[in-house]
């Protein structure tokens, strides 16, 4: 079959969700639930889908010129999950109600490394596994960085081992290339942000652009989304 070509005009994902006429949690966790929907799909019939129902997460590109290069702050640690330690950006939950996206990274840069920002920029959003989760993330530049200063926040569990690093930004991408690098928001994060600075960071976007893909932002019935500084 001959496909059709397309521009950048045609590639833009749509949201807006099919009926859904049963919803039940089938599975209360600690920090995240396991829902089972039945979705209504019109023609193609009535299926039903489980996921984790999870709150959504914002990850910090952290940069800092040292010795005329720009360098990017990361974080290791380690992911029972996967029983790996990786080297990944700051990041955390959207899980503190009525917390603007830039604040809540804002507060992991401090938690997570005692870092402050003066400058918040959006970088790119993205799902990081639809087909079984309901997570999106943000993720932001934060330029202008510098130490918090005092002592440091306490820090506990799998965080209590975090290990902070300047990296190279071209060096960070060379390691994302390389296989090196495995977690999904430093490979996001750093792709993206090598990519926006060949571009003169042009592709940035405000600190408090709406995220209609956010549940907490997104458009119903036909009003307009939410601004993520709200």
């Amino acid at each position: 079959m001959e496909l059709p070509t397309g521009s950048f005009e045609d590639l833009v994902d749509e949201v807006g969700g099919r009926p859904v006429t049963a919803s039940e949690v089938v599975y209360r966790g600690l920090v995240w639930d396991v829902r089972r929907d039945t979705v209504d799909l019109g023609d193609a019939g009535s299926v039903k889908r489980e996921y984790i129902d999870h709150p959504g997460a914002v990850v910090v590109v952290g940069l800092r010129v040292i010795d005329g290069v720009d360098h990017v702050v990361m974080i290791r640690q380690y992911r029972h999950p996967i029983r790996a330690t990786e080297w990944e950006l700051p990041a955390g939950l959207l899980d503190v109600a009525g917390e603007p996206p830039w604040e809540a990274a804002a507060r992991e840069l401090l938690e997570e490394v005692d870092l402050l920002a003066g400058r918040w920029d959006v970088l790119i959003d993205f799902c990081s596994s639809p087909g079984g989760l309901s997570e999106v993330l943000r993720v932001f530049v934060a330029r202008d960085v510098r130490a918090a200063g005092g002592d440091g926040f306490a820090r506990s569990g799998e965080e209590a081992g975090i290990r902070g690093l300047w990296v190279p930004l071209d060096d960070a991408y060379a390691a994302v290339l390389a296989g090196r690098v495995h977690n999904p928001g430093a490979v996001v994060g750093i792709m993206a942000a090598w990519g926006a600075k060949q571009r003169g960071w042009a592709t940035l976007r405000g600190r408090d652009e709406p995220w209609p893909w956010h549940p907490a932002y997104r458009a119903v019935d036909g009003e307009p989304a939410a601004s993520a500084d709200a």
